[in-house]
């Protein structure tokens, strides 16, 4: 079978070792999490957690039961790509003197970007957006000399009125 690329969201216990048992049934079974982000809903007793990872219709279809039998899991879905909306946040750090600044700002206006910091040698920017369009920002500032980057992982919010919820709501 072949591999794509799954996004879960879950619903989960607002309490400590949560994010350990999670990413620890991951690890015993031989499954790798490519991104995760997790954060406080409207609830503040819950949490939501993102996973990206790729699998087949079996690792699918095992994550997601695995998942499930865990007591702090209200809830787990694998989002619909065409009813979700995926984000993440980049930060770039660049050398960015006088010669190479206006590039800079160039790609930064091109790529809906914004400046958070600047130095006289440095400047760091703040992208959102699909994975893609930060793999492009990267790429093109590479040539400019990169001296940092950090990357959240995908989020991901159902379009309209997709709304994950946990069980015990609906």
């Amino acid at each position: 079978m072949e591999s794509t690329r799954l996004i879960l969201s879950l619903l989960v216990s607002n309490e400590s070792g949560v994010l350990t048992r999670i990413s620890g049934l991951f690890a015993r079974r031989g499954f790798n999490i490519d991104s995760l982000s997790v954060g406080e809903t409207e609830n503040p007793r819950v949490s939501r957690i993102t996973i990206q990872a790729a699998g087949d219709e079996y690792v699918r279809s095992q994550i997601v039961h695995q998942l499930e039998k865990l007591h702090d899991v209200k809830t787990v879905e694998l989002m619909d790509a065409s009813q979700t909306v995926l984000r993440e946040l980049l930060l770039v750090k660049v050398h960015a003197n006088p010669e190479t600044r206006g590039q800079v700002l160039d790609a930064v206006t091109v790529f809906r970007a914004k400046v958070i910091d600047l130095t006289p040698a440095t400047m760091t920017m703040e992208l959102t957006g699909e994975g893609t369009k930060l793999d492009a920002f990267i790429t093109y500032l590479e040539p400019l000399g990169i001296i940092e980057v950090c990357r959240t992982g995908v989020t991901a919010i159902g379009r309209g009125g997709y709304v994950l919820k946990a069980k015990e709501e609906e």
